[in-house]
């Protein structure tokens, strides 16, 4: 099963459990089918975001992040809104076109972020070319990109 996958059952789990640990994590995720370790777990977690927050009884348990999207931090967010231009796709590679001399740091600002669907990418002046695993992905990725168009 792929990391995506893993991500939305570790979500669905501390929604429906009070979990607390990454070893009971780890134990739910292997009842479900998923093959991983503790530290899978804990990266999963760390890439999540996930917080402990307080019960009234005193207990902790795994509590998803408030932020409104956990795959794109509020730098990234910033750099995409001033700096992006464009996008598009063909296939599986995806196009990103900047202001000029923005595509190092919007490029850097992606890379920098662990995205499944991204398998690498390549920056000029004012263009990013990304490789992507498969044009669904692709065209995922386009789409969550350009909100960020103005």
């Amino acid at each position: 099963m792929i990391k995506s996958e893993r991500h939305e059952k570790i979500l669905e789990l501390i929604k429906n459990n009070n979990v607390s640990t990454q070893s009971g994590m780890t134990k739910l995720l292997i009842e479900a089918g998923f093959d991983v370790t503790q530290a899978t777990v804990s990266r999963d977690l760390q890439e999540l975001r996930v917080m402990k927050v307080l019960l009234p009884d005193g207990t902790y348990k795994y509590a998803p992040s408030k932020e409104k999207d956990i795959s794109i931090g509020d730098k990234l967010e910033n750099i995409l809104q001033h700096c992006l231009t464009s996008v598009d796709y063909a296939q599986n590679i995806v196009v990103l076109k900047t202001m000029s001399g923005a595509a190092q740091a919007v490029g850097y600002a992606l890379d920098s972020f662990v995205w499944e669907e991204i398998l690498g990418t390549i920056c000029g002046d004012d263009t990013i070319m990304v490789v992507v695993r498969n044009e669904k992905g692709a065209k995922q990725f386009c789409n969550k990109l350009s909100k960020y168009i103005q």
